[in-house]
């Protein structure tokens, strides 16, 4: 009997994966399956699909950190059961979010970066919104106080990102968004004030422009505003969308006055999960002073254990991305970040040069005063045998996902590519790119294309 149970099971322990009951089958992929499976097969399917993805290091499109060190890796994996929500059960990870958000108060100069008041967030975009509440709330109290109506507040942005978009929806603010125009593509002081009345909540530039990679300038805006001040009585508060740039411009341009150096700056949000080195999943927002942050948009909360002051729009949240962050600050510092951000901007200044050698190339943004990254268009005045769209889907044959789209009001008639140049892409990489679009060129140049693509064939990109 005994032997007899052995060899019953021989063929589940000694079958290679593949040639498994389990995966000599279809599995349901769009239903609940009805019966369990051995996990080393389910591992090999789920796996197996997932190469169909692009390569995450290839993929230029992105902002967002696809190079870690295998520290981290370690860490997110002790932190797995980790829920940094629940502060009175994990009260280190806790402590280190705080020390993070007085870290980046620091970085960012605040006045009182010791005491002033900031929260981690799953990503830049809840980030900003918590910023715009607060800018609603703290103007909603002022014409209150006043006792004039609150029934039309609006804001004053850049060409945003879509979570602005998102922000204006949601909490009912007229979104006052700055057209692009031939010759400028980014917010001006002129036009953001142009735009601004006693139901502004606030303005918003954008540290590093998420279609053409500039920098919009914060000071100028803020001077702008307050000559306005001075004519007019209004007091307009910035919140600074730093996503990007929070996390490069203390670094390599750390004379840039941007951050709360500008006491018209009242908060600031930044992606750690982009250039701020951190695996997916973190975002920041920190106040230039506690009483920045209405106190009627904190909650307490008891019921996880002691009592704990809340404002977010997620609840559970991992904490493995916060320590990831914190490790990143121990480990590099402002030094080691200032190395990496420059070897990202010489590489990114390097593939600028390049392109611009490329004939029918107009680079738009060639990687200084901004991200490192570069745009471009094809070269106007001059016929062209594909589109960059075209060129686009060339690339991908090659692995590579460079974007090509058109530009939003009121520039949709140009087109543009954009590459992203994170820590981890080399210049090596960055010559082995160049040598592709050379290729491409030449592909084109003997295979002129009849038939050109549109941007709903060409991937899909979507700033939306």
């Amino acid at each position: 009997m005994a032997l007899h149970q052995k060899d019953s099971v021989r063929d589940d322990l000694m079958d290679d994966v593949y040639a498994s009951a389990d995966l000599g089958i279809a599995i349901p992929k769009y239903r609940f399956p009805q019966q369990e499976q051995r996990p080393r097969d389910i591992y090999q399917i789920v796996h197996d699909e997932l190469m169909l993805d692009g390569n995450s290091r290839q993929n230029l499109a992105t902002f967002c950190q696809t190079w870690l060190e295998p520290e981290i890796a370690k860490l997110m994996d002790e932190c797995l059961d980790k829920n940094m929500i629940d502060k009175d059960e994990y009260p280190q990870t806790a402590e280190i979010e705080a020390r993070c958000v007085h870290m980046l108060a620091d970085l960012w100069n605040s006045p009182q970066a010791a005491n002033t008041l900031g929260c981690s967030t799953t990503g830049s975009s809840e980030a900003a919104m918590l910023g715009g509440l607060a800018m609603k709330w703290r103007w909603r109290q002022r014409r209150q106080a006043a006792g004039k109506p609150v029934d039309k507040p609006n804001m004053v942005c850049g060409p945003v990102q879509v979570c602005w978009h998102k922000f204006a929806r949601y909490w009912d603010v007229e979104l006052r968004e700055i057209p692009m125009e031939q010759g400028r593509l980014i917010m001006s002081p002129e036009e953001a004030v142009a735009r601004c009345d006693e139901n502004t909540i606030g303005v918003v530039p954008t540290l590093g422009v998420t279609f053409t990679c500039q920098y919009e300038p914060v000071a100028a805006v803020c001077a702008a505003l307050d000559a306005l001040q001075a004519k007019t009585g209004l007091d307009i508060p910035v919140h600074v969308d730093a996503a990007s740039g929070g996390f490069l411009a203390p670094f390599v341009e750390p004379e840039l006055a941007w951050d709360f150096r500008l006491k018209r700056v009242k908060s600031i949000n930044a992606s750690g999960h982009k250039f701020g080195l951190a695996p997916l999943g973190v975002g920041w927002v920190v106040w230039r002073e506690a009483a920045e942050l209405p106190e009627d948009l904190i909650f307490q909360v008891n019921y996880l254990g002691g009592n704990m002051p809340t404002f977010a729009l997620n609840f559970s949240r991992p904490g493995g991305q916060i320590i990831a962050q914190y490790y990143n600050f121990l480990r590099l510092g402002r030094e080691g970040y200032r190395k990496v951000q420059q070897a990202c901007y010489d590489t990114a200044a390097y593939l600028g040069e390049e392109l611009g050698k490329m004939g029918p190339f107009a680079v738009i943004y060639d990687g200084r005063g901004g991200i490192p990254a570069v745009s471009w268009s094809l070269a106007e005045g001059a016929k062209h045998n594909f589109t960059l769209y075209d060129l686009s889907d060339r690339l991908r044959s090659r692995g590579w996902q460079v974007p090509a789209y058109s530009m939003p009001a009121n520039r949709q008639d140009l087109v543009v590519m954009r590459a992203l140049v994170r820590h981890g892409f080399s210049r090596d990489l960055a010559d082995l790119l160049v040598a592709d679009l050379e290729r491409c060129l030449a592909y084109f140049s003997k295979n002129p294309v009849t038939h050109p693509l549109e941007r709903a064939e060409a991937g899909g990109y979507s700033h939306a």
